[in-house]
């Protein structure tokens, strides 16, 4: 998973044709650190979309403005839309964050 750097990169991410999931985290986060455990494996699954990690510290005008309340969230993008999120309360355990993917990318790939 790919870091997002600049709030300009972000811009460019959210903007793309095929979905992006951004996965908003903090250094501090012990469910973040959970989480970690276990997503490599989620994401093996979903393997044909670009996922990035993007710190809510770092740029928290973005999380505001995405309504992130609490992390790790994901987030799916397409065409500049938010068109998902999972909140961090339901994003404790792989099997929520691979139902959630997979019923996001089943809707924007059929």
């Amino acid at each position: 998973m790919k870091t997002i750097e600049t709030k300009e990169q972000y811009l460019e991410l959210i903007q793309s044709e095929e979905p992006v999931v951004l996965k908003f985290v903090a250094d501090w986060c012990p469910d973040c650190k959970r989480m970690d455990f276990f997503i490599g494996s989620v994401l093996e699954q979903f393997d044909e979309f670009p996922f990035y990690e993007i710190d809510r510290d770092q740029f928290p005008e973005v999380a505001e403005e995405q309504q992130v309340m609490g992390i790790p969230s994901l987030l799916v993008f397409k065409n500049g839309e938010k068109i998902g999120h999972l909140h961090s309360a339901n994003a404790k355990t792989p099997d929520e964050v691979t139902d959630y993917l997979k019923d996001y990318f089943e809707k924007v790939t059929n």
